[in-house]
């Protein structure tokens, strides 16, 4: 079992505070992502959890034991970092065994715990290897064993994959995330590519300037984000933005747009001309047959075919706009469409304060 429970933390450099008061709680067995923009908190976080960073105040428990205090290689738990950390003229096989090896395991044990994870992780035939000797994804590999040999509570990861090149990347995260699920073991991953914690997380924490924004699986975050920052930041492309204004007309909520009425979810509950911004994903819009009252005049600028969709970019009036297509879009001589959405895809936030309605 191993759960980890944030409660009140704060981290300051001098003056300047840069984690303001984070609570967190992190259930066994979980993976969860912290991400964020650059010099959001995530990593700061990451290595105050680690012991490598001291707390300003606050607790960080694990099991209900408060580790504020404990040193880092008594926390019972093994990081992976970016830039893999490996001793060069040590081989695989002692890069792997090096942390059993300062605890004076038997040197047989040693062998056995590291040839059973050479083994999981496809690192046996470069056992005797240098690290000079491997590719960027075997020594990653190797990063993980060394993590793994251990059999720590938790696996921390601050960016494991960012020296990767994208082939590999998409590689790494597939075969990172299979092997957690296999250990069970709680884990913490730092990254700055949504994909990846998408793809990757039980929950996702966002960050902004040391502050959660939000926290929730994946899907929670997508599909029902809780302000306009994680609105734009979840999202490839980002989520459209138009700035609007609620209206009640008879028994029906809409958000106009000039003299375009885009109906909206009945659920929000905002007083009649209150200014709003209304979100839509690319992948919710919708070419219309012909522009009329209901539709918003689309000014084509740019075709972006992807192969699995086409991207469309363009302009409502001078608010920029971005459309994902699944069929594909050729430029023609007609370059103005109307685009609509389905009601219960428009997302609404209120323009005073970015939190969102309904």
């Amino acid at each position: 079992m191993a759960n980890l429970a944030i409660s009140g933390l704060k981290k300051n450099y001098g003056p300047v505070e840069v984690i303001h008061g984070i609570d967190l709680r992190i259930n066994d067995g979980e993976f969860v992502s912290l991400i964020g923009e650059s010099g959001c908190g995530k990593s700061t976080l990451l290595r105050m959890i680690a012991g490598l960073e001291d707390i300003s105040d606050g607790t960080i428990a694990l099991n209900d034991r408060v580790i504020n205090d404990v040193e880092p290689k008594d926390r019972d738990m093994a990081m992976v970092f970016q830039n893999y950390a490996l001793y060069p003229h040590l081989t695989v096989a002692e890069n792997m065994g090096f942390s059993l090896r300062l605890r004076n395991v038997d040197k047989a044990q040693i062998w056995t715990a590291v040839a059973d994870v050479a083994e999981m992780l496809n690192l046996t035939p470069y056992l005797d290897r240098l690290p000079r000797a491997l590719s960027g994804g075997q020594r990653q590999r190797v990063a993980m064993g060394r993590a793994i040999v251990r059999r720590p509570q938790v696996f921390l990861f601050d960016e494991p994959l960012s020296n990767l090149d994208a082939k590999l990347r998409v590689q790494m995260r597939v075969e990172i995330r299979a092997l957690q699920r296999r250990l069970g073991t709680t884990s913490i991953y730092v990254t700055h590519d949504q994909m990846e914690a998408m793809t990757m997380s039980d929950r996702i924490v966002i960050l902004n300037r040391g502050h959660i924004e939000q926290v929730g699986s994946p899907l929670e975050l997508y599909d029902r984000p809780a302000n306009l920052f994680v609105a734009t930041f979840i999202g490839s492309p980002a989520m459209n933005l138009l700035d609007s204004r609620l209206e009640r007309v008879g028994d029906k909520t809409v958000a106009r747009i000039g003299q375009t009425a885009i109906p909206v979810s009945n659920r929000i509950a905002a007083s009649d001309g209150e200014p709003v911004v209304i979100g839509i994903r690319p992948e919710h819009w919708r070419l219309a047959d012909h522009l009329d009252p209901a539709t918003l005049s689309f000014s084509l600028e740019v075709i972006e075919p992807t192969g699995s969709e086409t991207h469309v970019y363009g302009k409502v009036g001078e608010q920029p706009i971005t459309i994902a297509l699944r069929q594909r879009l050729q430029y023609s001589d007609q370059n103005h469409f109307g685009i609509t959405a389905d009601p219960d895809q428009v997302h609404v936030f209120r323009k005073a304060d970015g939190l969102r309605l309904g």
